[in-house]
């Protein structure tokens, strides 16, 4: 008998261990705030991401092979190299931002924010159905997640139920702080689809990345798509259960820029929620579009890749 999966539930609470590291070093970047500004901290950040890229030869090395296999061999060693350092500066800058957000004014933070194909979002929001944002492995999803939850969006996502200590500590102390905002409620990947239907009843954003190279729970619907010249399997479930609803599902990247500032970038409408049309048709449609989009930013922007 296959047991059934745990329900969708919040996060689990942190560990005495890592609620005591994260506070010596949020108090330790919080200090540097104060003396660098938010600036001076965004430069500090790049410091720190290239002494890591100079270390972490192990980490600098697995990007690497991402790197070919999305870009293919024609790159040179000087090209992938510096490719590389900018992943590391940029992963290193979403970190100490999303560490230090609960010390950021309502105002400020709402500054870092800028949505591009804004209309749209709007558009949808605006139907009452709910919206899917189709995501991919590129870009600070949980910063993003935080900034919109700010604007007064109701954010959802599924994610993998191993979700990291850091993302944890930082909701625990946002919620304590900011209770008067909406947080991003979590939805397990290995969870019912009832939570999801859920969550578009009530008009949520729910996010998630569909460019998973393998299912990893069995009760996930997944559908072959071509990209970067082969058959890559693509997770549909959400999408699926988006159509069923009759809610728009669009197709936006992250793309950040200088001090510490994000661009969440609608690039598509990948499915209309009013066009009545076969199921199984509408999703590959969807699929090529959102394998086409995601090559195309992956190339543009290779460093932002989250896969490695």
């Amino acid at each position: 008998m296959t047991a059934s999966p745990a329900p969708s539930v919040e996060t689990a609470p942190l560990g005495w261990w890592d609620r005591l590291s994260f506070t010596a070093v949020h108090g330790i970047v919080s200090l540097l705030l104060s003396l660098l500004s938010l600036g001076g901290l965004y430069h500090l950040g790049r410091i720190f991401g290239t002494a890591e890229w100079l270390i972490n030869y192990r980490r600098r090395r697995r990007f690497r092979r991402t790197l070919v296999e999305v870009l293919g061999p024609g790159k040179t060693a000087a090209e992938l190299r510096a490719v590389t350092h900018q992943h590391f500066r940029q992963t290193r800058c979403d970190k100490l931002i999303y560490l230090v957000f609960d010390r950021l004014s309502r105002d400020r933070a709402l500054s870092l924010l800028s949505i591009g194909g804004k209309g749209l979002l709007d558009e949808a929001v605006a139907g009452g159905r709910g919206v899917y944002m189709a995501m991919s492995h590129h870009g600070a999803h949980h910063v993003i997640a935080m900034l919109m939850a700010m604007r007064g969006y109701r954010i959802a996502g599924v994610r993998d139920r191993r979700e990291s200590a850091i993302r944890r500590f930082v909701q625990a102390r946002f919620d304590e702080l900011y209770p008067e905002f909406p947080r991003m409620r979590v939805i397990f990947a290995d969870a019912y689809p009832r939570d999801i239907y859920r969550c578009l009843k009530d008009g949520y954003l729910l996010g998630s990345a569909m460019d998973a190279g393998r299912a990893r729970h069995p009760n996930q619907k997944t559908e072959t798509v071509r990209i970067f010249g082969e058959e890559r399997a693509f997770l549909s479930g959400p999408l699926r259960v988006a159509i069923r609803c009759r809610a728009p599902v669009l197709q936006a990247f992250i793309l950040p820029e200088a001090e510490f500032r994000y661009r969440l970038e609608i690039v598509d409408r990948l499915v209309d929620s009013d066009a009545p049309e076969d199921e199984t048709e509408v999703i590959h449609r969807a699929l090529r579009a959102y394998a086409a989009n995601v090559e195309r930013y992956v190339r543009e922007y290779p460093g932002l890749s989250t896969r490695a």
